[in-house]
């Protein structure tokens, strides 16, 4: 990982064309070293999560590339690397587990993560996640109590309780998510480590039940649709 790092680094500070088309070897190997461990990460989180058994990289994994057509940032390429493993792959608008590789500092993320849950869902997968909330509350704390060193995200929430649900629930404060995911920071003791893999299926795998409570709601919501 820290040739990744040190090249995500460098391209953090030179973000332009002409930069990375004179290191364009360095990405290549950096991106292949990326890609060779993302392979064996879907491997470790289908030894305990079945679903996304089968996956190929390319599923998972993003193009460097910015799509700066809508942004007042034009910076060409993406500082961060990163893996969606989920079930149909990166586009099926499931939850899964999501590994995030980022120098510290400012940034998407401002630093590596490793992820499970879902972001910026439709509205119709959103609701059926917080009538999931609501209708099974128990089970969602005990799925949040078993993701060991995870939080929840809180950078987005409504100012209310969304309408049609209680305001005086129990669990009103998750059903003012826009983001439903559990996150864990990943510093670089953490990153590089040699048993670095093996250490984040193992912290994938405490967050199944969280994974398997929202993908409930998601399969309620496409069928409903």
């Amino acid at each position: 990982m820290k040739n990744i790092l040190t090249f995500l680094d460098a391209l953090r500070r030179h973000n332009d064309r002409t930069w990375f088309e004179a290191n364009k070897s360095w990405y290549r190997d950096a991106k292949g070293e990326f890609d060779e461990f993302v392979g064996r990460l879907i491997v470790g989180i289908a030894s305990f999560d079945a679903e996304v058994a089968g996956l190929d990289v390319r599923d998972c994994t993003y193009r460097i590339y910015r799509d700066t057509r809508f942004s007042a940032d034009k910076s060409p390429y993406k500082t961060h690397m990163g893996a969606y493993v989920c079930r149909g792959g990166k586009k099926s608008g499931y939850s899964g587990y999501y590994f995030h590789l980022e120098p510290r500092g400012e940034g998407f993320l401002g630093g590596s993560m490793i992820v499970t849950g879902m972001y910026m869902p439709s509205s119709a997968v959103l609701r059926s996640i917080r009538e999931e909330i609501v209708d099974n509350g128990e089970g969602f704390l005990e799925a949040l109590a078993a993701a060991e060193g995870f939080r929840m995200n809180r950078d987005a929430v409504l100012r209310r309780v969304p309408a049609g649900f209680p305001a005086d629930s129990p669990y009103a404060e998750y059903l003012k998510l826009k983001n439903v995911y559990l996150e864990r920071a990943a510093d670089e003791d953490f990153l590089l480590r040699p048993d670095m893999l093996e250490r984040t299926v193992r912290a994938f795998e405490t967050t199944l039940p969280f994974n398997r409570l929202i993908n409930r709601a998601v399969e309620y919501a496409y069928g409903n649709e």
